[in-house]
């Protein structure tokens, strides 16, 4: 297999239609609302008008969870309020329906599908549907180990490629990311802050479970100790991932990309789903045009990476148990603009000036 050349994303991936964007806010000006008295939703539509290329606006009938899950080896050194291994847990919680986002996603009528890409249980413990794209058990601990081998981390990759593949071929018309993981905050929380210059302490948070002051000086050094690992391969976004990412990671990097090829609308989650955004970005400048903030998580890691990509989120309510739950919170939103953008009437013609009537 030839190694993947993440160079060519920059080539496949094209911004959203301008003349398209263009055309919906003219007919945004004729509407019977006033331009700019629905505020964010406004531009929402006009957004999701250039996505689809096409105005009116289509309502998003078609959308889908999609949850990448594994278990990071970092989580040994107590950097989370989970124990380290226990994503098998909260990925169970999921497909029973007993988590939040299974219920709200329940309550939306939206799909959800979980991709393990390095859960640390024993294969057999999920469907094979769920299984089948995994890449190792658990992810290694990065502040003094690669995450992944080269290979892994090209797999995990071309495992995202491949399920954005399948999702658009399938008629999905947009997708809410998100992941289930434990460990997942501080392989991402390293991810930021080497690709945006700072330290540690910038972006180390405390996660959707929150850890105590004690946690959070051993999550604070187990990132500073990453970075160091992290700063040497900054040029090169795939050893990246190996190194201080996981395969969870690397899949959901893949993804965005492959999504951004395809014309896919996605809304993000919080910080993991953020920092593989910002990878996303280094590779091919203009993916973040087909992506939103679904909310603020809270996590400072996730504000600067969304800074960094001009991402404004939609959503702050505090929200900051992961697993897709803040990005579904914001779907209404975007079926609401859509449907406000496509639906309102528009203006009668006005007469012209000196036009009298006979």
């Amino acid at each position: 297999m030839s190694r993947l050349n993440l160079d060519d994303f920059t080539d496949l991936i094209e911004r959203p239609d301008g003349g398209v964007r263009r055309d919906a806010e003219a007919r945004r000006e004729r509407q019977i609302v006033p331009p700019g008295a629905l505020g964010r939703l406004d531009e929402l539509g006009e957004w999701l008008a250039a996505a689809q290329s096409t105005v009116p606006v289509r309502p998003v009938e078609r959308p889908r969870v999609i949850l990448f899950a594994g278990d990071h080896g970092i989580a040994e050194l107590g950097v989370s309020a989970r124990p380290a291994g226990s994503a098998e847990r909260l990925v169970r919680d999921v497909l029973e329906g007993a988590s939040p986002v299974a219920v709200l996603a329940r309550r939306l009528e939206v799909p959800v599908r979980i991709v393990d890409m390095a859960l640390d249980c024993a294969p057999d413990a999920f469907p094979e549907e769920v299984v089948r794209h995994r890449v190792r058990r658990g992810s290694g601990r990065i502040d003094i180990e690669d995450a992944l081998t080269l290979d892994e981390a090209e797999a995990a990759l071309r495992t995202g490629i491949a399920i954005a593949d399948e999702e658009a071929d399938s008629g999905t018309d947009l997708v809410v990311l998100g992941d289930i993981s434990v460990g997942g905050t501080t392989a991402a929380a390293v991810l930021v802050a080497a690709l945006c210059g700072t330290d540690a302490s910038v972006v180390t948070g405390r996660g959707g479970l929150a850890i105590d002051d004690l946690t959070w000086m051993r999550k604070c050094a187990a990132i500073r100790d990453a970075l160091r690992r992290a700063r040497p391969v900054l040029g090169d976004q795939l050893q990246l991932l190996a190194t201080v990412g996981g395969a969870d990671l690397a899949a959901m990097t893949g993804f965005l990309l492959q999504c951004a090829v395809r014309k896919l609308p996605v809304i993000l989650d919080g910080v993991v789903a953020g920092a593989c955004a910002l990878v996303g970005q280094r590779v091919a400048f203009r993916a973040p045009d087909w992506w939103l903030a679904g909310h603020d998580s809270g996590e400072p890691g996730q504000a600067k990476a969304l800074d960094r990509m001009a991402l404004e989120p939609l959503l702050d309510q505090g929200v900051k148990v992961g697993e897709g739950l803040g990005a579904l919170l914001a779907l209404p939103l975007v079926r609401a603009a859509a449907a406000l953008a496509a639906e309102l009437p528009e203006r009668e013609p006005q007469e012209k000036p000196g036009d009298e009537p006979e």
